[in-house]
This record gives structure tokens, sequence and C-alpha cells, in this order.
């Protein structure tokens, strides 16, 4: 009985790794940008293409795909910053729109609304990990 326990939870835990070992996200910067939103590079005027809670993003050039980025979601955590401004967990978000500054100040910028449901502080910069779903 007591071997069989063991092969469970090894079993368990090779099947964790195997479904887990694919799964790679990327680490880069975020800042917050303020509105007006619109227009915006992927869908100009058009009020349906935020996400409800107002979660949506705006990406770096090497982001941005050509354009092929529009309507992509990323899941965000915040991992560090000035002032220990993480809040635990992660939020989903949208791409809506490309950096327009020139250089682009984050690998990320967040809506404020999305910027707020990830940091406690207004802090201009976050290190943020991020992955594509």
């Amino acid at each position: 009985m007591e071997r069989n326990k063991y092969l469970v939870i090894i079993i368990m835990i090779m099947f964790h790794v195997f479904v887990t070992a694919g799964v790679k996200a990327d680490v880069g910067t975020a800042t917050s940008y303020d509105p007006p939103y619109t227009p915006t590079k992927c869908n100009g005027n058009e009020a349906g293409q935020f996400p409800s809670g107002n979660l949506f993003i705006s990406v770096s050039e090497g982001l941005w795909d050509n354009g092929a980025a529009c309507g992509r979601r990323y899941r965000l955590k915040c991992l560090s910053g000035n002032r220990k401004p993480c809040k635990d967990g992660t939020i989903d978000v949208r791409v809506v729109d490309r950096c327009s500054k020139t250089p682009c100040p984050s690998t990320i910028l967040l809506s404020n609304d999305a910027f707020s449901a990830i940091s406690k502080t207004q802090t201009p910069k976050i290190n943020i990990e991020y992955v594509q779903i």
C-alpha cells in the first residue's frame, strides 16, 4: 500500500513537470499610460476593442510584430520595483495598441486600470513576467 502511494505521487509530479515544461514566461518592464486611449493602432476609435475592466495594453516594437499583436492576450505578474509595488496574483490583458513613444519607456504599457490591478503604488516602472495566453 505504501509503495502505491509513492508511485502515485511520482506520477503526479512527472505529469506536472510535463504539463508545465512547455510554458515559458518572458520578463520585461511595465509602465502605465494615460487616456485618451483612442485612436489605437489596432482598431482606431472602436469602443468594443477594450475588454471589460479596462485591462488592456500597448506593446513595444519587440512585441508589436508588425501589427499581428492586435488582440493578443497576455497574463502578467508583477515581480518587483521601487517601494515593493507588487500585488499578489496575475491579470489577463489584451493588446490594443503599439507604443507611440520613441524609444518606448517599457516592454509593455498598461492602461491605468491594468497597472493598478498589479501594483500597489504609482511607481513609474515595474518588472513583470508575461506569457501569451
